[in-house]
């Protein structure tokens, strides 16, 4: 089965295809993860996935979404991570880290406070863009980041990584999707810029290859570097499907291995024609014409469409979210559908 094929990855190996996307759990204390962190993601790890990403994770307590973001921008968030990382490993998993920083969409209430802007009273905090263009109407106008600011988006992320290797994550992953601040600079709907980070093509993914090369920098060349995309805005004059295409062969020069596709989350209020499957399209274009490895995710919610996606070239590995929220044991119900073969941990023998 093609699903529970072992992918290498540097000097890695995936021991299936099946990993767990980043999900924000909301519920960290000053940046720290927690009891709650650990057992989500240990579970998923118990669960058989090959891989278990952490949430977004901020390189900065200004890059947080909300409050109860995680984070990895102090010493105390690093020791917090490493018995996590630890466990997810024990488990035959690779533990990976999604590196994120929110611009504009930071200071952020919960999603079952509402998911809006935060109020003063309720602590919020000034939030970076590369443009003084607010999300939505009602939130926070972000402030226009200068030169010395993106210096030290960028040597944040660098930091970051930093840490993130020395409390035991195997994979890093850049977070360029949904909307976030490199995701921000990447579409020309929120990147009205005149200097060499905005207008044309090669200044909007300038930030994103600098962030990319400074992780890379300082990641080991036997671990892998992937890097999350949203492949379209889904509106007309934003990013798309072939400027997705061509980031894709720029960051491949720069030691990406995998492109992890996704889509949406720059602007509020967009029709997304959302089904099955849906957003399998943009990463089989990438993986076919940037010649890089792609990550599918979205709505891949059972077994044989899971094996579908891999044996038909779409995709090198799908990464799984409110699925792997419902059920943390996916790749056991999977690998039993199928056919397939999967360790047991010896705990659990008496079960199967």
């Amino acid at each position: 089965m093609s699903l529970f094929e072992p992918l290498p990855q540097r000097s890695l190996t995936l021991r299936n295809r099946l990993v767990v996307a980043p999900m924000c759990q909301y519920s960290a204390s000053d940046g720290l993860p927690d009891h709650w962190h650990l057992v989500h993601l240990g579970s998923r790890a118990v669960g058989g996935a090959a891989l278990v990403i952490s949430e977004a994770t901020a390189v900065s307590a200004q890059g947080r979404i909300s409050p109860g973001d995680t984070g990895i921008w102090n010493e105390a968030q690093r020791e917090a991570w490493a018995p996590i990382a630890a466990f997810i490993k024990q488990q035959g998993a690779i533990a990976g880290i999604q590196l994120a920083h929110a611009g504009r969409k930071a200071s952020a209430q919960r999603p079952w406070e509402g998911g809006g802007p935060l109020a003063a009273e309720a602590g919020a905090w000034s939030t970076l863009a590369p443009s003084a263009i607010a999300f939505d109407e009602g939130w926070h106008v972000p402030q226009a980041l200068d030169q010395a600011g993106i210096d030290q988006v960028i040597d944040d992320f660098r930091t970051a990584a930093r840490r993130a290797l020395a409390a035991g994550f195997q994979l890093a992953e850049v977070h360029a999707a949904h909307g976030y601040l490199l995701h921000q600079f990447l579409s020309p709907l929120s990147n009205q810029r005149t200097d060499r980070y905005g207008g044309s093509f090669e200044n909007r993914t300038r930030l994103v290859r600098e962030v990319v090369s400074a992780v890379r920098e300082v990641w080991p060349a036997e671990l892998p570097v992937w890097l999350r995309i949203s492949a379209t805005d889904w509106v007309e004059g934003g990013w798309d499907a072939a400027q997705s295409v061509a980031l894709a062969r720029m960051v491949k020069e720069l030691g990406v291995d995998l492109v992890d596709v996704s889509s949406g989350g720059l602007v509020p209020h967009v029709k997304i024609p959302v089904g099955p499957g849906y957003q399998v399209p943009f990463a089989a274009q990438i993986r076919r014409e940037a010649d890089i490895a792609t990550g599918a995710v979205g709505m891949i919610d059972e077994p044989v469409q899971a094996e579908a996606v891999i044996a038909d070239g779409a995709a090198d590995v799908v990464l799984q979210a409110r699925e792997s929220l419902r059920d943390p044991y996916f790749p056991r119900r999977a690998a039993k559908a199928l056919g397939a073969t999967l360790h047991v941990p010896l705990q659990y023998l008496r079960s199967w």
